[in-house]
């Protein structure tokens, strides 16, 4: 039976229900002047308020009001104040049910509101099928029909007949799609796709099962696991075309479903349904796996050039005690020779006696052999890796798509006689820069040894794959950068770019902003008065800024602390989910209604966040057992539904009046988190000294001036951070409306400044070796003289003009979401042939950079607010460190899903809490008002909703009645 509850009670208030709010009913409940003639019509106040009120709940919501309803006090004092009156001149109209029948055609005549029936009733609900396919859930299709029927005047029909219509034309829809991917399919691919549920390996793992395992790999028996996969379902023959005109969304919905279903579930459903979910996996699971080999075989390069290096500074530390003894008889044969020349004796008879000649033979083989170790590099060594590469290396460039730039041909031509193990091919290095290291080490090896130049292609073949010179026809991560890019008619139209279309404009106002900057800080060189620093000798000098924290706010932040009641995590999660509601944005999967189960899908979330895991979660909570809760977790908890959770209680927290006090949303910084995998699954090879030893990965988290973790991502522990700093600012609503942006030295390059500049926003970075940057100028000779010891070179203004169409179109890719930043970021930053869209970008950055240097050099407040943005940023970091008590703080999931989860799952779980501290904490404020206690801004603008003393984080897990 098709669905018919669709929304919960939260949703459908928020659709049907009154605003209550002064900006709604300023904007919906304004009455005109010809509103005023036709109201003032009416003879009695209550009628005239009557048929105003139904005039405006025509408008908005769209709907009729009922005889028994309550209208809002707020509503009523607005829309009476209007016409003179008062709310209770009301009173009478509602007990007439005459009247409001006759206002009510009144209105229909007047204005063209029609009731849902007939003719229009028909289209809409056509229009509504239609739109089923592209609704994204239950309350967005909701939303949709009741903005169309105000659209066209249509009086709104009863909630429970939009909620079943709108259930019927999302089933519908379903069917619909299900069908037509199922159409497509002729009879042997649908046995083909069948046979993936019946065939066992192993005894006990279904063909199905076996295919949605696998993961990044790390050496070449994970390569090779990979290439299993992928050869399989290329073997299927299962072309993209099946699934197009299909909404990316409803894509990735079904193959959720089916990486969700065991086996014998998915034997069990109609037969399209099954069809379209394995055609659906079979399509999305080979691109998947393909960038997962691509990127499994950047990660064995890297190990090998690693490896390499280890031993190259090995054997360079090994040669250090020979080549001191080698030196030393260096300088006694030296000695002796001299001595014997002053003294003109013979000098073979020196040598003799010194070290003798079969001794110094030995010397000079050695001091050669410790020249080439001394001199080595790791390039040397990388030929250790070859087999590491033979094991897989062929079978890939067999199995990959893969396509090219023109200057990457003759990398092409390399890799297929890889491919095709062509053993009498010339091997040529003309896929090789023309310095490159490459060539002097190729140049040494023997005629008939090809070890080193396969290394140097498959070397070659990441680095390609990582600028974008290759790409893989059907791919996320590795498809064609220029065919990703937004056309630029597209870009042009573009409503989030606010640059100009001419570059023209744009560098003559660069070129007034930089003259009037370089002036000013000029000035303030000469007089000395630039704030914590100054210019000498053409030397820039930075003083650390002091601590501008009053002392009385160590006090009210533990006498606010103080008077937080203490709470257990569960009932401070239930608490919260009473205020926001943040459960109901956990859809089933299959259905799109809201988790009905709120314990149990709280008992997944603080799993999660407390890094706990379901099975501990089972045996500290009694009111569900592990099976429910895996169920709960496989069926509701995904990545879009954890986002929905997070917009919504960062957008409850930035309500709250406390959180007034610590800004006004429109600032952020981002910072990155490690956390060790205690080198589990794709972080066991990713190590960065700068946390030690053990591998791990990084969470980086975008943070708002009011203490929220808007929006976080996993990346890994070796990158920079820099290109992920637009990624948080574009993901959601929060980041869109943020102004100034601050980051820490890893969170910046030019690249970062152009894009954050171009899109209007203010970055920020705290830059450690500061006096180290340079400035760029379109003219360093007209620099001030006090300044010419910081010019770093001149702005190359042609480029800038030549690739702004380019420039246009990545930028507006950006903005649109067609492609992540920091995925378009790094591939700009890696090409090793520069492109000239990169260095115009990069250009850019320069410009940028050198107006943020000259402001902060000028702005004290820029460097205090910063500081404090940053501040608030590392704060987070203790916050985290002290929820995740599970598993000894390691983060153990094997997939990148699983690490992401636990991570997502942890700053849905520090929001939470951030939430209800805000909450609580402005309630402790007004208690400390009434004492009489000193409650000024200046004071609270220093207390943070971060404290965790007083939640109970461990022990049993008791809940609640709800």
């Amino acid at each position: 039976m098709p669905r018919r509850s669709i929304l919960t009670e939260r949703q459908r208030s928020a659709l049907f229900n009154l605003p209550t709010d002064e900006v709604n009913m300023l904007q919906h409940y304004i009455l005109a002047d010809d509103d005023l003639e036709h109201i003032n019509a009416r003879r009695r106040s209550e009628n005239r308020i009557g048929f105003a009120l139904q005039l405006c709940a025509f408008r908005y919501p769209g709907r009729l009001l009922s005889s028994d309803e309550v209208i809002p006090e707020k509503v009523l004092r607005f829309i009476a104040a209007q016409l003179g009156l008062t709310g209770d001149d009301i009173l009478p109209y509602a007990s007439r049910r005459q009247t409001r029948q006759q206002h009510l055609h009144a209105l229909r005549q007047i204005y063209g509101f029609k009731m849902f029936s007939g003719q229009g009733a028909r289209c809409l609900r056509a229009w509504l099928e239609h739109q089923a396919e592209t609704a994204r859930s239950n309350e967005d299709l909701a939303r949709r029909f009741v903005e169309e029927c105000r659209r066209t005047q249509t009086i709104l029909p009863g909630v429970s007949v939009i909620e079943r219509l709108c259930a019927d034309a999302l089933v519908a829809a379903e069917r619909g799609i299900e069908s037509r991917i199922a159409n497509r399919l002729d009879n042997q691919m649908r046995e083909r796709l069948d046979t993936l549920l019946t065939e066992m390996l192993d005894g006990n793992v279904s063909r199905f099962v076996w295919l949605r395992q696998f993961e990044v790999g790390n050496n070449s028996a994970g390569a090779s696991r990979l290439l299993d996969r992928l050869e399989f379902l290329q073997a299927l023959d299962m072309s993209p075309e099946v699934l197009a005109d299909v909404p990316p969304h409803r894509v990735t919905r079904l193959r959720r479903q089916g990486e969700r279903y065991f086996a014998d579930g998915l034997r069990d459903i109609t037969s399209d349904r099954r069809l379209a979910i394995l055609a659906v996996c079979a399509i999305e699971w080979a691109a998947t796996i393909t960038d997962a080999v691509v990127e499994t075989h950047d990660r064995i390069v890297g190990k090998t050039w690693r490896d390499a290096k280890k031993l190259c500074d090995t054997r360079i530390t090994d040669a250090r005690s020979s080549l001191q003894e080698t030196l030393r008889s260096f300088k006694g044969l030296g000695a002796a020779l001299l001595e014997a020349k002053g003294d003109g004796a013979s000098l073979d008879a020196a040598t003799e006696v010194a070290c003798g000649w079969v001794h110094l033979e030995r010397m000079v083989a050695t001091a050669a052999e410790l020249t080439d170790t001394m001199a080595a590099d790791a390039l040397a060594h990388v030929v250790h890796g070859y087999h590491r590469f033979r094991r897989y290396a062929p079978r890939m460039l067999r199995a990959l798509d893969i396509h090219s730039a023109a200057v990457a041909s003759p990398l092409i031509q390399a890799a297929k006689i890889i491919a095709d193990d062509q053993k009498d091919a010339p091997r040529q290095t003309s896929f090789l820069r023309r310095n490159s290291k490459w060539h002097r080490h190729l140049n040494t090896q023997e005629p008939d040894d090809n070890r080193l130049w396969e290394v140097a292609v498959l070397f070659q073949i990441r680095e390609a794959f990582r600028s974008g010179d290759m790409w893989l026809r059907h791919s996320r991560r590795y498809a064609d950068l220029k065919q990703a890019l937004v056309p630029i008619e597209a870009a042009r139209a573009s409503p989030r770019l606010t640059m100009p279309l001419e570059p023209e404009i744009w560098l003559a106002d660069r070129k007034a902003r930089l003259q009037k900057s370089l002036e000013k800080l000029a000035k303030a060189a000469r007089a000395g008065v630039i704030p914590g620093g100054s210019i000498e000798d053409g030397v820039l000098k930075l003083d650390r800024l002091t601590r501008a924290v009053p002392e009385a706010a160590d006090d009210m932040v533990l006498d606010l602390y103080g008077r937080l009641p203490a709470v257990r995590i569960t009932d401070l999660l239930q608490e919260v989910d009473n205020d926001v509601g943040f459960t109901e944005a956990f859809t089933h999967l299959r259905t799109g209604v809201p988790c009905k189960d709120h314990v149990g899908l709280l008992n997944v979330l603080l799993a999660e966040g407390l890094n706990l895991g379901l099975s501990k979660m089972a045996e500290a909570t009694s009111s569900h057992d592990y099976f429910q809760l895996s169920r709960l977790s496989r069926w509701h908890i995904e990545s879009d539904a954890i986002n929905r959770a997070l917009a919504l209680v960062i957008a409850a927290q930035s309500e709250l009046p406390m959180a007034a006090n610590w800004g006004s949303g429109i600032t952020a910084s981002s910072d990155g988190q490690f956390f060790s995998a205690a080198r589990q699954g794709e972080a066991m090879n990713l190590i960065n000294a700068k946390y030690g030893s053990e591998p791990g990965l990084k969470a980086y988290t975008h943070v708002s001036d009011q203490f929220g973790p808007f929006a976080t991502q996993n990346i890994p522990a070796t990158v920079n951070e820099a290109p992920y700093v637009l990624d948080g600012l574009l993901m959601n609503e929060t980041g869109r409306k943020i102004k100034e942006q601050y980051a820490d030295t890893g969170g910046f390059t030019d690249h970062v400044f152009a894009v954050t500049a171009l899109l209007s926003y203010r970055f920020i970075p705290r830059i450690r070796d500061l006096p180290s940057k340079r400035l760029y100028l379109f003219d360093p000779g007209a620099a001030p003289k006090e300044l010419r010891g910081l010019i770093g070179g001149k702005i190359r203004e042609k480029l800038i003009i030549d690739n702004w169409p380019d420039i246009l179109r990545a930028v507006a890719t950006m903005a649109a979401g067609v492609m992540p930043p920091s995925q378009l970021m790094r591939k700009l930053a890696s090409y090793p042939r520069q492109h000239e869209l990169a260095v115009a970008l990069r250009e850019i950055g320069r410009i940028e950079r050198t107006l943020f240097i000259i402001e902060w050099l000028l702005d004290a407040n820029m460097q205090r607010r910063a500081q404090i943005g940053l501040n608030k940023g590392e704060a987070h970091h203790a916050l985290k460190n002290a929820l995740r008590i599970g598993r000894q703080g390691e983060i153990r999931d094997r997939t990148t899903e699983g690490q992401h989860y636990r991570m997502a799952g942890l700053n849905l779980l520090a929001a939470i809490i951030i939430y209800w501290n805000t909450k609580h904490l402005g309630m402790a404020v007004t208690a400390r008002k009434r004492a009489s206690l000193d409650c000024s801004p200046d004071l609270l603008a220093h207390i943070s909703p971060l404290g965790w003393a007083h939640i109970l984080l461990t022990g049993e897990y008791r809940w609640k009645n709800r």
